[in-house]
């Protein structure tokens, strides 16, 4: 695995406090802003939206909020909060038993195929990286969850990237784990105030220069400059029914960042305009966005409209809220490397909500209390390896419609000219291409 040709640097973590809980604060809120907004828009074309509403500028449902992306990703960053970079396969697998698999589900049922394909496995007793076993396992279901791990690891892209795959590694497997790995070294990189060209760079420095993410990614940004339709031509693959892969969609949301050189307002609607899977593009964009700009660039009335996760996808996430997130996984990562400084102990809880408390006390309980039990059936090996010992098995073969040229090196972004999902499991029949059920499961 090698780095971007001249990437540029990734400034050293020594933001202040204060800047980097903006920075967190925006990129999860960002992330949460970017959901609600695209979800409408999900697994739609760019005419359709047209011919519905037009441009989407903002809101266009009434009662607007996140979705699984959303959910998934308190449930991640909580549980990152708590165990930090002492994070293993066994604490991932465990919380998913206590907190999604063994518990009653909501209408969302799981959510995406990847989701549902994890859950099936988990329940009939397979432990990782068996549990990631299925035909969905390339899917942006980690990549939508992936934010937590850069706010946490700031200014350490490699370290985001790590984490992400031990998270990664109870559902999903190659392109899969490497679009969750370039979400989260490029969220990394954004919160200790690297430009958008450094935030790309980080991306595709941690992931394998030859795989379908990183030249679904380069190609998406060395077009960024001539707006959205140049970006979805670039890299969308056309005719395919399902539209949460992850080498698409993350490559969707880092050409929209980089159409819209950070900027949180534009990068979120590009994505969301573009269509395919809306909302977890426009929650990666936003993400990618808000840590960049800071809280205050997400506008007052996208923000306001985001409120505690309803429990839709995930019950057990009910009550929580993004920026309660942000607060936890700031301060497990300052009171690592700074004497002094104590994590929240617990998140609030809204009325007539139970908080899991295994999962949701913070890292502060975490170093005084046993780690979250293991069920028996499930094995607790150590920690997977970091990404540069990742076993390199061949990348998904490239769709015979993609060009399959060398790799392109990232351009500086030329001057910007003017003009120019995942499939949920909701109650749908019948069968997938791929030899999936809509449940997810293999036959």
């Amino acid at each position: 695995m090698s780095s971007i040709v001249c990437a540029p640097p990734v400034p050293a973590p020594d933001e202040p406090a204060s800047e980097l809980r903006d920075r967190a604060r925006g990129a999860l809120l960002g992330l949460a802003v970017g959901d609600a907004l695209g979800a409408p828009a999900e697994n739609m074309k760019p005419s359709e939206i047209r011919a519905r509403w037009g441009r989407i500028t903002g809101y266009v449902t009434d009662n607007p909020a996140g979705t699984d992306d959303t959910e998934y990703a308190i449930f991640s960053g909580l549980l990152l909060a708590r165990h930090g970079s002492a994070l293993t396969p066994a604490h991932v697998e465990a919380a998913w038993h206590e907190w999604i698999a063994d518990r009653a589900e909501g209408p969302f049922k799981g959510a995406g195929f990847s989701e549902r394909g994890t859950l099936e496995n988990l329940r009939r007793g397979l432990a990782a990286p068996i549990s990631a076993q299925h035909r969905h396992a390339w899917s942006d279901g980690l990549a939508m969850r992936a934010a937590p791990f850069g706010v946490f690891a700031a200014g350490r892209p490699a370290e985001a990237a790590r984490l992400v795959a031990i998270d990664g590694s109870v559902s999903h497997e190659g392109e899969g784990i490497y679009g969750g790995q370039a979400v989260a070294a490029g969220v990394a990189a954004a919160m200790v105030g690297a430009p958008p060209t450094a935030v790309v760079a980080a991306a595709l420095a941690v992931v394998p220069d030859d795989s379908w993410t990183a030249r679904s990614l380069r190609r998406a940004v060395s077009v960024a400059h001539r707006g959205e339709r140049a970006v979805r031509s670039a890299v969308v693959i056309g005719g395919y029914p399902w539209t949460d892969l992850a080498p698409e969609a993350v490559a969707l949301a880092f050409g929209a960042y980089a159409a819209a050189d950070g900027d949180f307002r534009e990068a979120v609607l590009t994505a969301v305009n573009m269509g395919r899977d809306a909302d977890t593009t426009a929650a990666v964009a936003g993400a990618l966005a808000g840590a960049t700009r800071g809280e205050a660039a997400i506008p007052t009335e996208w923000a306001a409209a985001i409120g505690p996760a309803r429990g839709s996808c995930l019950p057990s996430m009910a009550g929580q809220h993004v920026l309660e997130v942000a607060e936890l996984l700031t301060g497990a990562a300052r009171a690592r490397t700074e004497p002094g400084v104590s994590t929240p102990a617990s998140l609030p809880t809204e009325p007539g909500h139970s908080t899991p408390a295994s999962l949701l006390t913070g890292a502060a309980r975490a170093r005084t209390e046993p780690a979250l039990p293991t069920p028996a059936s499930l094995p607790t090996e150590p920690a997977l390896p970091t990404p540069a010992s990742l076993p390199t098995e061949p990348a998904l073969p490239t769709p015979a419609s993609l060009p399959t040229e060398p790799a392109l090196s990232t351009p500086a972004y030329p001057p910007t000219e003017s003009g120019g999902g995942r499939a949920r499991v909701r109650g749908s029949r019948g069968r997938s291409p791929l030899g999936v059920d809509r449940s997810g499961v293999q036959r």
